[in-house]
This record gives C-alpha cells, structure tokens and sequence, in this order.
C-alpha cells in the first residue's frame, strides 16, 4: 500500500471512491480522453487530455457535488445546503440540489465569471453575491450563514466524499482508459481534485507522479509546506482563473503533502495564452483555471515528465465577455 494511501487509510480510501463511481454511473458522462500530438511533441513523451470540459454542467466538479448530496440525511435534505463556489463547484450543487430535491444556496464573489453565474441562476440556485472579490472572504460569510441557519455547508474541496468523487472518480476512469500513463497534471486550488486523484493513482500505481498547477500570486500549496500546515485563508488576488485562487483544505493538503510530486506555477498572462493555443490547436473553449494546466507546458514549466502523461482538462465555464478579452485583447 502507498504512503498515500496510507495516511488516509481510514478516511478516504478506495472503497468511498468505488461507492462514488458507482452512485455516478449513469447519472454523468464518461468524458472522453484525446491525444494531443502537439504536446506529445513538446513535452517528449504520450500526452492526453482528459476532457472534463466536455462532462455535465461543464466541469468535473458536478461528480462531487452530486455523490456529496446524495449523501445527506432526511433532516439535511429538508433544511437544505449552503455552499461558497467561484462558479463550477456552485453550478455542480445547482444541477445535483435540482436533480436530488435539495435546496441550495450558494454564495459567489463579487468577481464571478457571469456565465457560471447565469448558469447557477437557470438551474434553480438561490444565488448570492457578496461584496468580497476573493474565495476565502465568500467562503467565511457562507459559513457563517450556515451556521445562522442551520443548514450544512458544502465545501467544494474539503470533504471526504467531495474528493473521492471528483478525483477518485476520474482516476478510475483514467487508469481504466489509459493504463499506460504515469504522470497526472491537474490545476490545483482548494485540492479535492488533487486529493481523491492521488489516492487512487498511488494506491494503483505506486510510483505515478503528480503535477499541480497553481498561480503565482495564490500559491498556496508552498507556502502550506513552508509553514507547515495548510493555508486555508489567503488574501485575495485579482485574476482570470477563480478556481486556483485561495486557500487550500485542511484534510486536502494532509493527504496532498505525501501524494504531491511538484507543483509549477504559472501566470494570467500565460493562461490567456493557453486558452488561445487550445483554440488554435484543438479548437476547444476551455476556461482559465482548466487552461493551466496547458499554460504549465507550454511554458516548460512541466519539464520533469520521462513517461506518458495526461493533462486534466477540467472545465468549459467562462462568458463571452472573458472570451473577447482573452481571444481578441
């Protein structure tokens, strides 16, 4: 058994996520995975792209969402959910509270990108703005309310059954259809994704090698292993890619600290320049945090890779708005 698995043997293991997949089966897609010899080519080794853009509500995070919901009590489902979502975690809970007869709200900053916006509104949510531009600061008055209220909050990344489902998943899936890859790169923000992903892969394949991206004005993750403990609140910082700005889980980072291999770290600048590559080269619309995971490469960031690798291509959510600034600047 892997150090990874290891730590967080009693907790999230393989049997929370082989429940999650099997709660999800048919109620999500199956996102594809497609090569992109044009990566393969930069990076010298197989690379694949796994196209979470392309799943339900149009980001991985409504596998979480709807395993987490399924999963609340009678009273819970009544008193219904209170979460806090820079856009796809809170579209994910829109789309599962509809499905599942739940209701939720869900607090936004005053920052967020208008078509998860919109998105959250058509699908139900009561939806609330608040005046802090950042995720920590949303994510406190969300608690808060929570707690006013009665009601269980969601997080979209610190929470056991929220990490099985959004990486756990994906990681069977990936090991199922590319059993030959070694290398997973993934946007990091809070670290669910990271989190379930990494105890799938180094519970299966023990030397597998795990690759975050972040931002260079929100790196949470250094500064969690320089102080060693997990930074949970950061100071805000203005940025195009909302889904790795902030801090990082308590529990996501205990098991990110034994699982993570390298974590790169890229700016706005080179994410805008990814979001045009992908459209040049894939002619895929993909968002800003999805698109860091691209900029990490093209930039030479990810230079360690000696073996097959798949890039986590995890959501599509962006306005049209963002899209004429980034595409037409």
């Amino acid at each position: 058994m892997s150090q990874c698995a290891v730590v967080m043997s009693n907790q999230l293991n393989l049997s929370r996520i082989e429940d999650a997949a099997k709660f999800l089966c048919g109620r999500i897609r199956r996102t594809p995975v497609e090569a992109s010899p044009a990566l393969s080519a930069n990076l010298g080794v197989p690379v694949w792209l796994k196209l979470e853009s392309l799943q339900v509500t149009g980001s991985f995070k409504v596998r979480g969402a709807l395993f987490r919901l399924s999963r609340l009590t009678e009273a819970e489902r009544h008193a219904g959910i209170v979460t806090c979502s820079a856009g796809n975690h809170g579209k994910a809970c829109a789309y599962a509270g509809r499905e599942l007869g739940v209701r939720t709200t869900i607090y936004v900053p005053s920052t967020v990108d208008q078509a998860k916006y919109q998105g959250m509104i058509s699908l139900g949510a009561e939806v609330v703005v608040t005046g802090s531009p950042g995720y920590d600061g949303t994510e406190e008055l969300a608690q808060e309310e929570a707690r006013r209220s009665c009601r269980p909050f969601i997080s979209g990344y610190d929470d056991l059954d929220v990490m099985a489902a959004n990486g756990g998943t994906l990681g069977i899936e990936l090991l199922d259809d590319l059993p030959q890859v070694s290398h997973f790169i993934f946007p990091l923000g809070g670290g669910g994704l990271g989190a379930g992903l990494g105890v799938y892969t180094k519970e299966k394949i023990p030397d597998a090698r795990l690759i975050g991206c972040q931002l260079e004005a929100s790196p949470t993750f250094k500064i969690s292993l320089a102080q060693g403990r997990a930074a949970t609140r950061l100071p805000s910082t203005e940025t195009i890619a909302g889904g790795i700005e902030g801090g990082i889980g308590v529990q996501t980072f205990e098991i990110l600290r034994t699982c993570m291999d390298r974590v790169v770290l890229v700016d706005d600048s080179q994410i805008r320049a990814a979001m045009r590559w992908m459209l040049d080269v894939h002619q895929y619309l993909i968002e800003p945090t999805a698109a860091a995971v691209v900029a990490a490469c093209l930039t030479g960031k990810v230079d360690t890779v000696d073996g097959p690798s798949v890039l986590v291509i995890t959501g599509r959510n962006v306005s049209g708005t963002t899209i004429r600034k980034i595409v037409c600047p």
